[in-house]
């Protein structure tokens, strides 16, 4: 890849297929699971080796509450014995781990966990790895209203005062910039409630590999059609092609 294209400053990714991938070589569903931490290690190697400043990762949503109560044990399971090998290795690569998402909901001691991984890495400044767990982009917009409604009703903040931006401010991935580039594999073409006001204006890829499969030459082919988009943000065509001239 030419060093002067553009690179996406934020990628987000739905991991999707681990359980599909495991059944195809008759293994358990937390086969595939294990072999989808793979996968995240070898995506999160090569965002840093392209220059990617920032990955978000849906790594459980609010929804997958619904799934069997064995499968989601399991990843619970997987999550706390990998959250301090995973933490410490990011923290030795200078990447910084953040998590979103309703976190209350997990056990104390993953909580524990998660905040110490948090603290462990919060200087680094390589990349920046946010984990979404327990999140919903419905439940992020509803608790950022909540903020402002508080804030409203305390006197602190008067309606006409909010925009886009103060808005932004109370999402969990405030202080970042909005994915550039959204990546779902196993073929399905969804978003499925993942980073809704976030991807406003963001290139949406879909890819039929299913997640323990995506590696860096899965990563290249997403990062090539980003590329190869042109993005208007509103504009017309013959503006972008002036501005750049």
């Amino acid at each position: 890849m030419k060093s002067e294209e553009p690179t996406p400053a934020h990628i987000a990714i739905v991991m999707d297929g681990n359980g599909r991938w495991a059944e195809q070589r008759r293994r358990p569903r937390s086969f595939g699971h294990q072999a989808g931490l793979k996968a995240l290690r070898r995506t999160v190697e090569h965002c840093g080796r392209l220059g990617v400043a920032q990955l978000t990762v849906f790594a459980f949503s609010s929804e997958n509450w619904n799934r069997p109560k064995r499968e989601v044990s399991r990843l619970m399971d997987l999550f706390m014995r990998a959250l301090d090998k995973e933490a410490r290795e990011l923290h030795e690569n200078n990447v910084r781990v953040r998590f979103i998402g309703d976190l209350s909901a997990f056990s104390p001691e993953l909580q524990q966990k998660v905040r110490r991984a948090e603290e462990q890495t919060h200087g680094n400044d390589r990349m920046l790895l946010n984990v979404a767990a327990n999140y919903g982009g419905r439940w992020d917009i509803v608790n950022a209203a909540r903020a402002l409604a508080a804030d409203v009703a305390a006197g602190r903040l008067r309606p006409d005062q909010i925009d886009d931006a103060l808005f932004a401010g109370r999402l969990a991935l405030a202080g970042c910039g909005d994915p550039d580039l959204f990546i779902r594999t196993g073929g399905e073409m969804r978003i499925s409630n993942f980073l809704l006001w976030q991807s406003a204006y963001t290139e949406l890829y879909f890819t039929p590999v299913l997640w323990p499969d995506f590696d860096s030459a899965a990563l290249d082919q997403a990062v090539a059609a980003f590329r190869s988009r042109e993005r208007r943000f509103g504009r017309t065509g013959e503006q972008i092609r002036a501005q750049s001239a």
